[in-house]
């Protein structure tokens, strides 16, 4: 097979299976015919939207030999989504996610399926593998992708750190979703807890290298006692560009000597799973195609970014509603 061309972003992390309770309802007690499995978990949500807009991507993750791991092979594959660093685990399985969705279909995270008593294929990445399957990727990469959630277990965490100091040392850049999930790192936790002081001794490396960090306005008050980007990009080192969205309220970001606060777009939503992650995408991707709206940031860049969040909102699941560049810029065409 002949190679595809060289990945942009290296989206590195969990992939899993969102299980979608009936609106109102509880996946956990629900009958599986009322519940609606999607492919989801956000590095691999990031990795196909890039795709699909014509961004290349690479995912480097850990998947079970189950069903599951068969099925993201496959979509992926179908994408275009680059699987050098893919592993595939023959003990552990992928990992199900409990999704809440309320009447209006904003979503909420419980607990877990399929955990056979030793873990799930996640948590359980390997760093020699990712070192062995970076290097080449990041020869050609713009951006390394990443979130907190493989902090939570120890083998994924290493897997992780090390790919950052890869990453650092090909001076490739590192995009930071926070994407802070409590029950990920104790799965008694309440869903809208913060995060507890040693998980953010855990982050606070990866917020002091990144150079494109997002948060929900929630995290950024537990992490930086602020929702203002301007503060929290002054207030680290490296003075990372910094988005900050408040779901269907509106985003903020400062970009360079850029800052601005706009709505978000109003569309029926029918699953809000997989937003967060879509307008990520469509931020890396338009700076990967302008690379220099980093320094001076562009709110075409944000509005860009917010349509494709608003595209995912209006289908079922992360994967599956995710816009084309094309599909994007006509959404667009339709709000100015």
């Amino acid at each position: 097979m002949a190679a595809g061309p060289t990945p942009q972003v290296i989206c590195l992390g969990e992939a899993l299976v969102d299980r979608l309770g009936p609106l109102g309802g509880d996946p956990a007690t629900e009958a599986p015919g009322q519940c609606d499995d999607r492919l989801g978990g956000a590095p691999a949500n990031v990795a196909c939207a890039l795709a699909r807009l014509g961004t290349p991507s690479a995912f480097v993750g850990r998947l079970g030999s189950d069903a599951i791991g068969a099925a993201f092979d496959q979509l992926m594959r179908e994408r275009g989504v680059d699987l050098s660093g893919l592993q595939r685990d023959p003990i552990h399985p992928s990992r199900i996610v409990l999704v809440r969705r309320d009447a209006s279909g904003d979503r909420s995270f419980g607990g877990f399926a399929g955990d056979q008593g030793d873990g799930f294929a996640d948590q359980a990445l390997e760093a020699s593998g990712v070192q062995a399957a970076l290097p080449p990727l990041l020869a050609g990469a713009r951006w390394l992708q990443i979130g907190t959630i493989p902090l939570a277990s120890a083998l994924s965490a290493g897997a992780l750190l090390a790919a950052v100091q890869l990453a650092v040392d090909a001076d490739v850049a590192i995009a930071l979703d926070v994407n802070w999930r409590p029950t990920f790192w104790d799965a008694s936790a309440p869903a809208d807890a913060g995060p507890t002081p040693a998980a953010v001794a855990a982050m606070r490396p990866l917020l002091e290298q990144a150079g494109l960090i997002k948060l929900a306005a929630e995290e950024a008050q537990w992490l930086f006692g602020s929702r203002d980007p301007v503060v929290i990009r002054a207030g680290l080192p490296q003075h990372p560009a910094v988005v900050v969205t408040d779901g269907g309220a509106q985003v903020a970001w400062c970009f360079g000597s850029s800052s601005g606060v706009m709505p978000a777009y109003p569309v029926a939503v029918v699953d809000s799973t997989g937003a967060g992650d879509a307008f990520l995408a469509g931020l890396l991707h338009q700076l990967c195609l302008q690379p220099q709206l980093l320094d001076g940031g562009s709110a075409e860049a944000v509005r860009f970014a917010s349509a494709c969040g608003a595209l995912v909102c209006s289908g079922a699941g992360a994967i599956d509603p995710q816009p084309t560049h094309e599909q994007a810029e006509a959404f667009l065409a339709t709000r100015v």
